[in-house]
């Protein structure tokens, strides 16, 4: 985990918040040699040099401290530059859409496929954990024949998405990620859109849903109101449905860290197949999605985000208002559709629990057939569909 300098206040509070749970990878330093430093060394050098040595060696140090101090002024100058992304190296599979597009938004460079005519209205779908944009592969020509605009990027810590500075925090908690969304939108100047999404992609959506509804024309949620925070993270579950986030728990060990680094692909294949117990994918089709898994910062926003739930790292100074606002477990206005697969093996709250949750116009659908949690994949017509209809509700 990447922090901000030396010095900043924002790092000066997660260091003390990460000293329990020692998940992440540390301050990354890259002193280089000083004039002070090169000063020394040449005294050191001419007060044990005698005769004509020492001599030949005063000129030289001249030389050497100002080759020092140029060496060191350079290189502060490059570290007060924030690095680009990276443009050689991808982290994702080719799309159906042609090549990926990217736009620089917010504390990212954005990664998107987009389709249908530019000027349609604009659906964005959202993915998420462990899996990728290519959920959508299926959904989006469905609507783009319809004449939508889909636009599906990549989260933070996923595919060619990439922070535009090393020194940005490798933040996963939920506020950031939506915020996410709507730096994506002013970047493109996208006023208003429809917005679907499952796992970490319908709590996104759900929280742009609930702080911005003017950007929101309507909502597609699987699983529905997802919404959470810190304080409801504290309250134990029954047994059984503690069991069902294991996960959680192991990434809040560093073992568990390590493992999802060492074991990033198994580790995602394991997490399809449980919450997905009847959803048979095939090899090529898992493969194509764990690409965007190996992203450098795709560990670190995964264990921030999961840490995050249960208060073993606090979230960034600009994000507290926003949380504040998501701790009141704030109604959703904007009409919505929320989705249910019959086979969902990932943990989910009942419809009926929060239903009250959407206020504006709504419907619920349980989508039957052994469908499991990756919805918009496994039956990709009643995802595009639910789409379509919310956009009219």
């Amino acid at each position: 985990m990447r922090f901000h300098p030396p010095g900043d206040s924002t790092q000066a509070r997660y260091v003390p918040a990460l000293k329990c749970t020692h998940g992440f990878k540390g301050i990354i330093q890259s002193p280089g040699p000083t004039a002070r430093n090169g000063d020394i060394s040449m005294k050191m050098a001419l007060h044990n040099t005698p005769g004509t040595h020492r001599r030949r060696l005063v000129g030289s140090s001249i030389l050497a401290i100002a080759l020092f101090g140029a060496l060191g002024t350079a290189q502060a100058q490059t570290a007060a530059q924030p690095a680009a992304p990276q443009a050689s190296a991808s982290y994702s599979a080719p799309s159906p859409f042609g090549p990926l597009k990217h736009i620089k938004a917010g504390l990212l460079d954005v990664a998107y496929a987009e389709t249908g005519p530019a000027n349609g209205p604009v659906v964005i779908l959202l993915h998420g954990w462990p899996y990728d944009i290519h959920s959508y592969d299926d959904v989006a020509p469905i609507l783009a024949a319809k004449g939508y605009r889909v636009l599906m990027p990549y989260a933070r810590g996923y595919g060619d998405t990439q922070f535009l500075s090393r020194q940005t925090l490798r933040n996963g908690q939920p506020a950031a990620l939506a915020s996410d969304v709507i730096d994506f939108m002013d970047a493109l100047k996208i006023k208003q859109a429809v917005l679907g999404g499952y796992d970490w992609g319908a709590r996104t959506a759900d929280i742009v849903s609930a702080l911005w509804p003017e950007r929101v024309k309507a909502l597609v949620s699987v699983s529905g109101y997802l919404i959470g925070n810190q304080a409801a993270g504290q309250n134990p579950l029954p047994p059984k449905a503690e069991l069902q986030w294991w996960y959680q728990f192991y990434f809040a060990t560093e073992r568990g860290r390590a493992g999802y680094e060492k074991n990033t692909h198994d580790f995602a294949k394991l997490i399809w197949q449980l919450a997905s117990p009847k959803w048979a994918f095939d090899d090529a089709t898992f493969d194509r999605s764990a690409k965007a898994l190996e992203n450098p910062d795709h560990v670190d926003i995964t264990v921030f985000n999961y840490r995050w739930r249960l208060g073993l790292v606090q979230g960034e100074s600009q994000y507290e208002a926003l949380e504040q606002k998501l701790a009141t477990a704030p109604s959703i206005g904007v009409p919505t559709i929320t989705l249910e697969g019959d086979a969902n093996g990932a943990p989910h709250p009942k419809p009926e629990d929060y239903a009250k949750r959407f206020t504006g116009k709504y419907e619920f659908r349980l989508i039957s057939g052994g469908i499991g949690h990756n919805l918009p994949q496994e039956d990709p017509k009643a995802f595009a569909q639910a789409v379509i209809d919310a956009d009219h509700l």
